[in-house]
């Protein structure tokens, strides 16, 4: 049984790990592997990350059945911008990735959510909504990814 809580900086080791695995498993189809290490290379700043992770609303999905294992997380700041969204190699397409997309798209009293999607994620994003603003190019490492600026109009009817 899947079921959504919010971030505790006790998760971080494990989100850090689901986050190269997923990348490493799940985007190989997007991404050379050049690209790949360096988008996750397995040396990511768990302070950092968890300093982020709390700043932002941040939820975990988890599988009670299976120990409390993480699933899935994302994380969204007050001003629309919705940072991470992954969901663990060996639960997708079960869902996971929309019920954390719900529950952030409804955290911010904002006009439009937006994100930077990767090749992989972009139907994901388009099939809620969203559409690509622009292509870009992120250099790393001296490395090019491209992802896609995105963005969704929000309604609030009242």
């Amino acid at each position: 049984m899947i079921y959504i809580r919010r971030y505790r900086s006790t998760d971080c080791a494990q989100i850090l790990k689901l986050f190269f695995e997923t990348i490493h498993s799940v985007n190989l189809k997007d991404y050379n592997k050049k690209q790949i290490q360096v988008w996750a290379s397995g040396e990511e700043n768990p302070i950092l990350w968890n300093n982020s992770l709390s700043e932002h609303f941040t939820i975990i999905a988890a599988d009670k059945d299976r120990k409390d294992i993480i699933t899935g997380f994302g994380d969204i700041d007050k001003t629309g911008y919705l940072d991470r969204l992954y969901v663990h190699k060996d639960y997708q397409n079960q869902g996971i990735a929309t019920m954390i997309c719900d529950q952030l798209e409804k955290a911010v009293n904002t006009a439009s959510i937006t994100t930077f999607a990767s090749i992989t994620a972009v139907p994901f994003f388009q099939s809620r909504g969203y559409r690509i603003i622009q292509k870009q190019e992120v250099i790393r490492k001296g490395i090019s990814l491209t992802n896609f600026r995105m963005e969704k109009l929000l309604t609030n009817d009242i």
